[in-house]
């Protein structure tokens, strides 16, 4: 009985990424393509900002569903919106869409993928999974304020650790905050998304934005090397 119940969680589960990719890779870019909206960009921006619900409920709708399905376009999204509904707007809604659509790649990986990726790599991340074990929200932290590691890969590699999906959604939320803001406010300072759209998310990446990323990744650092100097601190006065 368990077991069909699990072979049915699965058939579900495999139906509802099919799904979520044809949405991605088809129907997405057939309706919501960046060359679609840069051909139009003022329109679009201003129809955004005059049905600004319907707009934003549209905008959270694709994002979760291209990152829930890890296609490549979190990015030219993440800036397309900051130009479209300005910062503060783009910022909220960006930063809970990507944060579900990453619980729903987080609980598709662990349903469909755990057992066969333990099995193949679990000795190579038997590391990951004992600092999980230990503390999770901080691993989670730390992976995520690394904008080198692909989100995508990030989702699956925790998939694969006991970490609990209430403790996955709030620190990966609070993770991303930074690349979130650091994307918006680059999308947000554009003059058009034709820029956006020739010269791709690289060339619209100004020093102060390259800065901003610089940090992010000195982040982590920063807070482990604080973090075992407290440790030292404590032992010694253990001692």
């Amino acid at each position: 009985m368990a077991a069909a119940t699990r072979i049915r969680t699965r058939l579900l589960l495999l139906t509802v990424v099919a799904l979520l990719w044809l949405a991605g890779w088809w129907l997405l870019p057939q309706h919501f393509s960046l060359q679609m909206l840069a051909a139009h960009d003022d329109t679009v921006r201003t129809w955004c900002r005059t049905h600004t619900a319907i707009a934003l409920l549209i905008l959270f709708a694709a994002y979760t569903v291209v990152t829930a399905a890890s296609i490549p376009a979190a990015a030219l999204m993440t800036m397309a919106a900051g130009w479209l509904f300005g910062f503060w707007q783009a910022f909220v809604v960006i930063s809970f869409a990507s944060t579900l659509g990453a619980a729903c790649a987080f609980l598709i990986s662990r349903t469909l993928l755990q057992d066969a990726l333990l099995a193949r790599y679990g000795r190579q991340h038997q590391k990951l999974l004992r600092a999980t074990e230990r503390n999770g929200a901080a691993v989670v932290l730390l992976l995520r304020l690394v904008p080198t590691i692909p989100f995508f890969l990030v989702n699956i590699l925790l998939a694969l650790s006991p970490i609990r999906l209430r403790t996955f959604w709030w620190a990966s939320q609070l993770g991303m905050l930074p690349g979130t803001a650091v994307f918006v406010a680059a999308g947000a300072s554009l003059p058009s998304l034709k820029t956006l759209e020739s010269q791709g998310t690289d060339g619209v990446l100004t020093w102060q934005t390259l800065t901003a990323f610089l940090a992010l990744g000195c982040l982590p650092v920063v807070i482990r090397l604080l973090r075992n100097g407290n440790t030292g601190e404590t032992t010694a006065n253990d001692h």
